[in-house]
């Protein structure tokens, strides 16, 4: 096979403590998933299923255990969010999984930063229209090691915490979650077919807010270890 041009390379993230590389192939995330966080946001936290939206997979930037990882102010915002989560990585096909066989679809989990043009949704939300300038924008999607589920289990509870500065902003456990791991993969197996690589960011607590240049955010969640990104002019 040609090619017209030079494909990119696959986007890709690293494993805890092993040489291989895990591909990355779609990026879903779940909105809404902790009832203090849809209050705070002025929603109600009662609905039947999940919400989600997508980014693109290479809106991915990893940071590496025990560095210090450079978030790029994105342009067109003056309201730049971070929002802590729990992501899993998925390591088996499937669709129409029910709940109780959902964990065996799951490969790994990670620490995650879904990050937001706060005034872009806003706007986005007012107009009735989509999200995807608000979300799926470059570096969007931060994201720490993947910690193989095979290593650290299947994880139903922990702390989930970030701080700014120095400066405690989120914390919560993922027992909070309205919908579990189990119920989310089933559930988006229900709408698209999961596949090795696919990415569920799952969702945020209460506590989300701006970030400016110069400032650093430490996010961290029992079993799976911190990232830290400083953000940067764009």
């Amino acid at each position: 096979m040609e090619w017209l041009f030079d494909p990119p390379a696959p986007p890709s993230l690293a494993i805890a403590g092993r040489p291989e590389r895990l591909p990355v192939r779609r990026i879903w995330c779940v909105g809404r998933n902790y009832r203090a966080h849809i209050q705070e946001m002025g929603g109600d936290p009662r609905r039947d299923t999940p919400i989600f939206f997508a980014k693109p997979g290479d809106s991915i930037l990893q940071v590496a255990s025990g560095t210090l990882g450079k978030l790029p102010y994105p342009p067109r915002t003056s309201d730049f969010h971070y929002e802590t989560e729990l992501v899993v990585a998925i390591g088996k096909y499937g669709r129409n999984i029910v709940p109780d066989a959902a964990l065996e679809h799951v490969i790994g989990y990670a620490v995650g930063l879904d990050m937001t043009r706060r005034d872009a949704q806003r706007a986005a939300k007012a107009a009735s229209g989509p999200w995807e300038l608000a979300k799926a924008f470059d570096y969007s999607a931060v994201i720490g090691d993947v910690h193989l589920a095979a290593e650290v289990g299947h994880l139903r509870q922990g702390r989930l915490s970030l701080s700014v500065d120095g400066e405690p902003r989120q914390s919560a456990d993922l027992d909070a979650m309205i919908w579990s791991v189990p119920l989310i993969v089933a559930h988006l197996s229900q709408w698209v077919a999961i596949a090795p690589g696919d990415l569920v960011y799952t969702g945020t607590p209460e506590g989300v807010g701006a970030v400016r240049p110069g400032q650093r955010l430490y996010a961290s969640i029992d079993g799976l270890g911190s990232l830290a990104v400083e953000v940067v002019p764009p």
